[in-house]
């Protein structure tokens, strides 16, 4: 499961069990924390860490500002051309080439191994951390007791604070190493601690799997991640493509599949104007700004991505971004004008459709994948193009 946060690491790695039996019964946010610091203490012990490693929790206090940091998230309502454009420097490409051509022989071992290609891992390393640059400065277990004693997931926080004591327990950073963003996570590529136990990876040979001081360790921990996600080796991830002025636009959309052929058929073309190759491969048509916007060709290796961060915007910039560290150019701002929603009206959308009967998931500005069924139904009952981007004249017709 993948999870979107605000920036200090932009995204997060989640890959977490929800509790069971007696741990699930612990209250969230009541009573004394150092209490229920000392139950968290005792499901450790039970599960077989060191008393060395549960020391890191002695001292430990509440910290109210990760709260607020939790409650104002925000980033992920930006447009892809503007989040895009801000994320996708000409500063950062050029870091991020310089970095393939120094690191070029331990990106290879890894491909070899993993699969994964450089520019996939190194849009990853800069998007999340400058290329291990800024990785957060955030006490980890601090930021994980308050997050996993807090109401709003705890379910998923405290499993991340065992883990975080496992990591200290398997000798891998001590409690002192362990800075990283407010949510918990660490390295270079920003990995929560259960996906640190799960993937990370000694490639650097010297015995501990360090993802903050060992950039092999990090990229390579990165490919192994991917790769239990299901990267498939020699496919390809995403092809930015030119779309008609008219087409069954409700076929667009990361939940469903044709055929490079049928989108060629369909009027779908490369970037460039010229044709599609017209095979099986099955693909997305995805359309971040509608379909007068950006449009890609997100293909079966995407949905590793969407593994990596649910959110759609975060996920097309981090797969474009791979795309031009491989070579491709700019994209395009597509075939017309686009007028984004502001935070506001986004959010009055979401009401509307939310009083309709749809469920929208939470009313915060993000078009995420429940907002975007709503929207498409509606167009469809409209007789709009059902590309499942909100605009003006859709916001128009709901108030009505």
């Amino acid at each position: 499961m993948k999870i979107s946060w605000g920036f200090g690491a932009i995204a997060l790695v989640i890959s977490t069990g929800f509790l069971s039996g007696p741990a699930a019964a612990v209250s969230c946010g009541t009573g004394n924390f150092g209490s229920w610091l000392n139950g968290v203490k005792r499901e450790a012990a039970a599960s077989g860490i060191s008393r060395r490693a549960i020391s890191a929790l002695n001292g430990i206090k509440y910290d109210p500002s990760i709260i607020r940091k939790d409650r104002r998230q925000g980033v992920f309502a930006q447009s892809f051309l503007k989040f895009s454009s801000r994320m996708i420097s000409k500063n950062r490409l050029n870091v991020g080439r310089k970095r393939l051509r120094q690191h070029a022989r331990t990106f290879a071992r890894i491909k070899k191994r993993y699969g994964v290609p450089a520019p996939v891992i190194a849009a990853f390393w800069g998007l999340e951390t400058d290329f291990g640059a800024y990785m957060g400065n955030s006490h980890t277990i601090r930021s994980l007791a308050t997050l996993a004693y807090d109401c709003r997931r705890p379910e998923l926080f405290r499993p991340q604070l065992i883990d975080a004591l496992r990591i200290i327990d398997h000798g891998d950073l001590r409690a002192s190493d362990m800075i990283g963003a407010w949510a918990g996570e660490l390295g270079q590529l920003q990995f929560l601690p259960s996906d640190y136990m799960e993937s990370a990876v000694d490639f650097d040979g010297d015995g501990r799997r360090d993802l903050i001081h060992s950039a092999p360790d990090a990229l390579a921990s990165a490919a192994s991640l991917m790769a239990r996600y299901g990267w498939k080796r020699g496919q390809p991830w995403l092809e930015e493509v030119r779309v008609p002025a008219r087409m069954p636009w409700e076929q667009a959309g990361i939940d469903i599949r044709h055929s490079r052929a049928q989108w060629a058929k369909w009027g779908v073309r490369k970037a460039n104007g010229k044709p599609l190759r017209a095979d099986r491969l099955p693909a997305s048509l995805v359309l971040p700004m509608g379909r007068l916007g950006p449009a890609f060709l997100a293909y079966p290796n995407f949905s590793v991505y969407l593994k990596w961060n649910e959110s759609l915007v975060y996920t097309t910039t981090a797969a474009y971004f791979a795309t031009r560290l491989a070579g491709a150019p700019r994209v395009r701002s597509g075939n017309g004008k686009v007028t984004p929603l502001s935070g506001a009206q986004t959010r009055q959308l979401q009401q509307l459709l939310k009083r309709r009967g749809f469920d929208v998931g939470k009313i915060d500005g993000i078009i995420g994948a429940k907002t975007r069924a709503a929207i498409k139904a509606m167009q469809l009952k409209y007789r709009m193009p059902a590309d499942s981007y909100p605009t003006p004249d859709l916001l128009a017709r709901l108030r009505r």
